[in-house]
């Protein structure tokens, strides 16, 4: 206690209060005693002042410049903006245009079966009962395969999904028993292209990422049991577990696909040309 008694009543070192007590007696300490000395920080305040003084005034009168400026630019990002829904709005338009006019054309061209025929092509939209159907990479997915045989075939990951799996999965569906598909919103439909861009799954050019959400429209039951049978379902089970792909498949009562975004209509027609012997 004593120590802290001490310290609390000597909380200035003795040194610095006998430097303290001696500068103040030669007259070094306090305020400049010559008329000179006083001048300069005289001056030295007005300076200070002065240069506080001009920033303040050049601050406040570049504030208004700096408010219509950001003004400009969030009234230049609105206008933008509206242009930009108006856009979206019109593409929206046609493209129902577009999809109201090819199905009035499979109408007139698919005769007794145009409604099979709208749905075979992706041309409109579909419900009804199906099979759910989830692929995602394997939870340890890393780069690099050390050898493995997945690697060799071009796999640069072999916890991936790669769109080879990807078109097994839609094959095997289609010959199942399926009778509308798409991945992750997406309609496929008989022009549909499954691809990669490195790394990244394409369907009709449009990336996806996993999870890969397969639904199929169709006699639920009966499509999933044809499809884990079928020689592509079987290569997906292989593919979990070997390879640690995760999938899962459940029956579902009904399945809502939209239409797909554009789909072209074509006729075959029979060839003039005459062949050669």
């Amino acid at each position: 206690m004593s120590l802290l008694t001490n310290v609390m009543d000597h909380s200035l070192d003795d040194g610095y209060a006998e430097a303290a007590a001696r500068k103040q007696a030669e007259g070094a300490g306090g305020m400049p005693k010559t008329v000179r000395a006083k001048l300069g920080l005289a001056a030295g305040l007005v300076l200070a002042a002065l240069v506080v003084t001009v920033g303040a005034a050049n601050a406040r009168i570049a504030a208004p410049v700096v408010a219509k400026e950001r003004q400009e630019l969030i009234d230049r990002v609105e206008r933008e903006t509206k242009t930009a829904d108006k856009l979206e709005s019109t593409v929206d338009s046609l493209r129902a245009d577009v999809n109201a006019r090819q199905r009035e054309a499979l109408k007139k061209s698919g005769g007794d079966q145009a409604d099979l025929v709208s749905i075979l092509s992706g041309a409109t939209d579909v419900h009804g009962p199906g099979v759910k159907l989830v692929v995602n990479d394997a939870k340890e997915a890393s780069t690099g395969g050390g050898g493995n045989p997945r690697e060799t075939s071009g796999f640069s990951d072999t916890g991936r999904v790669r769109d080879r799996d990807m078109q097994r999965v839609v094959n095997g569906l289609w010959e199942s028993g399926a009778e509308a598909i798409a991945i992750n919103g997406q309609r496929l439909t008989a022009l549909s292209a499954i691809r990669a861009a490195g790394d990244a799954i394409l369907v009709d050019n449009k990336p996806l990422v996993p999870p890969y959400t397969v639904l199929a429209v169709g006699d639920g039951k009966r499509l999933s049991t044809r499809f884990q049978n079928s020689a592509d379902g079987l290569y997906l089970h292989a593919l979990q577990e070997n390879y640690g792909i995760r999938t899962g498949i459940s029956v579902e009562d009904d399945i809502r696909l939209s239409a797909a975004p554009s789909v072209i209509v074509r006729t075959a027609q029979p060839s003039t040309e005459k062949g050669t012997s």
